[in-house]
């Protein structure tokens, strides 16, 4: 049976671009401070190199910023439609502070798959910053056009090229990760690896700042030191995030629906609460499950709404009060297990689910209480 998606909204904070090949596309609100403070940084060079622009120059230094953002859609967009190209899911990209994200339902199921998925975005901002110092060397020198050409160009080199050092979350320490998980046969290993990889570098990003001032003998630029540590940060937190979602994907296979869901008693919407938990109880049952006249089942008893509610006011209030509809994103097969079971799960957030089995007849309910507790002793 599978597991219907509903499409992707915009979570708080955030801004739907539309779509593109059927990829929904969010800007962040963080985007708003990264581009004012390009606009701001930016504007000096822009003065330099063309002195009669006057104020004009911070509009120019903000178009500058659009086509940065529009420059890490097209890197995302490599990703993306890379990863579609090999049937994998693409849920989103969100344009964020620090550049862009894909995000997929699930890894890349092979590492030659990881490795050309990783590869293409970094590809791409390395062609876009040739045709931009290409497109820049062909026009008037100071003119707008050739300082956005010149701009867009270098930054899309440098991007292209720093996403490509050897430490996850960078793309190249997603191809570090693709060639040890090929080499070990281990795509824990991999990960492990790469993302201590990508601590390290962290470090030595930190470091380039009074590595420069030592070199030059000049002091440390204050402005410097803050974005390579922003950036060190940024690249920490990553490798940091890869190393416990390794030590997640290694407990997932003890997890499943059919072994986690609860044996479910059937009761009609008009029944009262009380009689309801008397029934759960009798036969044995931790859930209870609402079904119509035909006993087809069309919501689920809320354990949190019955706890919330009196034992003086159970006998006067209807099962059917405290049950949340069965919508089909929230039947599972007994069947998921795994990354597939908690990626149906987080697709679609609930506090139960109902699970059903092969002939799509109702086995019991969900909670996901149940699912964080078994994955905590796993």
């Amino acid at each position: 049976m599978a597991v219907r998606r509903d499409r992707e909204r915009a979570r708080p904070g955030e801004l739907p671009l539309g779509e593109i090949a059927g990829i929904p596309i969010f800007l962040a609100s963080s985007w708003f401070i990264y581009a004012a403070l390009i606009t701001v940084v930016f504007a000096p060079a822009v003065q330099s190199r063309a002195p009669t622009l006057g104020s004009g120059r911070y509009a120019v230094s903000a178009l500058f910023a659009v086509f940065l953002c529009a420059s890490v859609l097209i890197h995302e967009l490599g990703h993306a439609l890379t990863a579609k190209a090999f049937h994998l899911e693409v849920r989103r990209i969100t344009l964020s502070l620090l550049g862009g994200m894909t995000e997929m339902a699930r890894e890349e199921q092979r590492p030659g798959q990881q490795a050309l998925v990783s590869a293409a975005g970094p590809v791409l901002s390395i062609l876009l910053g040739v045709a931009g110092i290409a497109v820049e060397r062909a026009l008037q020198p100071g003119s707008v056009p050739q300082i956005l050409a010149l701009a867009v160009g270098a930054s899309n080199l440098l991007v292209g090229v720093f996403n490509l050092l050897p430490g996850l979350p960078l793309d190249g320490g997603q191809l570090l990760r693709a060639l040890l998980w090929k080499a070990t046969n281990s795509w824990y290993r991999g990960t492990v690896a790469a993302a201590w990889a990508g601590r390290i570098l962290a470090v030595l990003v930190a470091l380039v700042p009074a590595l420069l001032a030592t070199t030059t003998g000049a002091a440390v630029d204050a402005f410097d030191l803050a974005w390579a540590l922003l950036i060190a940060f940024f690249v920490w937190g990553g490798a940091t995030a890869a190393l416990q979602s390794a030590s997640v994907r290694q407990r997932l296979p003890g997890l499943s629906a059919r072994g986690l869901a609860r044996r479910a008693v059937p009761v009609p919407a008009a029944m009262s609460v009380a009689e309801a938990v008397r029934r759960v109880a009798e036969a044995g049952a931790r859930a209870a499950i609402v079904v119509d006249v035909d006993d087809r089942p069309v919501a689920i008893v809320s354990e949190a709404a019955v706890a919330a509610t009196p034992p003086e006011r159970r006998p006067w209030v209807s099962a059917g009060e405290v049950s949340r509809r069965v919508d089909p994103q929230l039947v599972l097969p007994w069947t998921l297990t795994g990354e597939d079971l908690l990626a149906a799960m987080q697709g679609n957030p609930a506090t139960e689910y109902l699970v059903v089995d092969d002939q799509g007849r109702p086995y019991g309910v969900l909670s996901t209480a149940d699912v964080q507790n078994a994955f905590a002793s796993v």
